[in-house]
This record gives structure tokens, sequence and C-alpha cells, in this order.
């Protein structure tokens, strides 16, 4: 049975999910989402079982994300599964969200759902993991992936998680998310360290980025995704008083060239 892998990844940990999962399933193709947003109507999937892989912002899904799995033809899909990554909380909220919004179009949710903890990025509020910590995470979520794919090769069925209080909680954060993470990049400022390479440009999987006369400038598409800011080569990209101090973060498994150019790009 051929899957297709639909992912969404700002630094890595997602797309090195489904990499992982793609190599030791086999007959896998993955497709970033962010490739598919100006593709018109409606998208059909060239497998029988689909995934989606992504991170979980502020206990939902990048908007991207949430737009795009409305839009897939389930109609041949025999199997769906979703891995949300994360580095705080909110995956089991996130998960309900995605099988509410695939049961709205296709009349039956997500056959299965996981959570994988990894180093969370969100650079606007705190600083990545470091050094052992980081290693022991990534080193935890790699078996737990490596747990995950035999289920989903048997296309065995997982209860999707829903305690209250995420429920409750994504009642309120996630629209606070949605209506302010579109402004979010006007915190973005570049230093003089700037080389004018243009690596922000080519990481931003919505294509949010132009260089004006050799300087970033940010649009009103941005995911909050935080590539831009975490993998500038020359660290000249921050996000208000405190992001300078903050560790700058990119899954090792994965290259910065296998980040860019999502936007656009077909696999």
């Amino acid at each position: 049975m051929k899957t297709v892998i639909y992912y969404f990844s700002g630094t890595g940990n997602s797309l090195a999910v489904a990499k992982k999962i793609a190599a030791t399933l086999g007959d896998c193709e993955i497709v970033p989402v962010a490739s598919l947003q100006d593709t018109p109507g409606e998208i059909t999937p060239a497998g029988e079982r689909v995934g989606i892989v992504c991170p979980v912002y502020f206990t939902g899904v990048p908007m991207m994300v949430a737009e795009f799995v409305g839009r897939l033809d389930y109609s041949r899909v025999r199997y769906t599964f979703a891995i949300v990554t994360f580095g705080g909380s909110g995956s089991g909220p996130a998960l309900r969200q995605l099988d509410k919004l695939i049961r709205k179009q296709h009349g039956r949710g997500l056959d299965a759902g996981f959570a994988v903890k990894m180093p969370g990025n969100y650079i606007l509020m705190y600083g990545s993991p470091t050094g052992t910590k980081q290693v022991d995470l990534l080193e935890s979520a790699d078996n737990e992936v490596m747990g995950i794919i035999p289920i989903i090769g048997r296309c065995e069925h997982r209860d999707i998680p829903g305690a209250f209080p995420g429920r409750l909680f994504h009642a309120v954060a996630y629209p606070w998310f949605t209506t302010h993470a579109r402004k979010k990049a006007r915190k973005f400022t570049v230093t003089s360290a700037c080389t004018s390479c243009g690596s922000c440009v080519k990481v931003c999987p919505t294509g949010n980025i132009d260089l004006v006369q050799g300087k970033p400038v940010w649009k009103d598409r941005c995911e909050v995704c935080c590539g831009c800011i975490h993998l500038c080569p020359a660290g000249a990209i921050q996000a208000g008083p405190h992001t300078a101090k903050r560790p700058r973060y990119h899954n090792p498994s994965v290259s910065i060239a296998e980040l860019e150019g999502q936007y656009g790009k077909k696999k």
C-alpha cells in the first residue's frame, strides 16, 4: 500500500519524523504542505494511506495545515493517520482538531493519532533545549517514532486523546493564536550582521519574506514557524529584546537545504 505523508516543518522536527517513517515503511512519498497552498481546488493523494505530520502551535495545528486537510479528497484513502510534534503541551487538542477537520470533509476522522515530544522552537517565548537535554529528547523521539511505524504499517486503529481541560484550553488559546499569528511578523527585525544571503527567503514555507535592498522584509502570511530566525546563518534576525540571548535550533537529522524551498516545491 502506498503512503503519502504531507508535512509542515519550520525547523525540521516534523520533517525528520516524516523522513524516518518514509525510510522505514517503504513505498512512501513525503510532500510539503507549503508546496500545495496555492494549488486551487481539491487535492487527491497518490496513495491509499495518508499521513499528516506537523507541529503543535498553541494547542492546535498550523493554520496552513488546518486549511489544507479540508481540501484533501479522501474517497480513495483507506487509512488516515496524524503525528504531531510538540515541545510543551497541547498535543491532544491538536490531534482532535485534525480529527474533526477530516471528519467534516470525509465523514470519517483519523484512524490513528500520535504525539511525539521534541525540542521546542518558539524562541519568541523561550529558548530551545541544548546539550544533553536536546540529545535525550531527540533520542526519545526517535524511539517513539520507531514504535509508531509498525502500527501505521498494519493500519491499526488508535483512539484520539481528548481530555476536557485540553479541549477547554484549546477553545481559548488557539483562537487567540490564529487572530495574532499574522501580526507576529511585525516583531521580526534584522541586525547589521545580515549578509543578504537570502536564506530566510528560501526557508520560509509561506513565501512571506522578500529581500528589499538586500534586507528581509516580512509580509502578512506568517505562520510563526520561526524558521527564519533559527536558520539564519549569521544569527542576524531577532524578534524583540530577548531572542538575542536564546539559542537557535534546527533538527540535526534535517539539513537546512531540505527546509529551503518548501513553498512551491513539488516532491
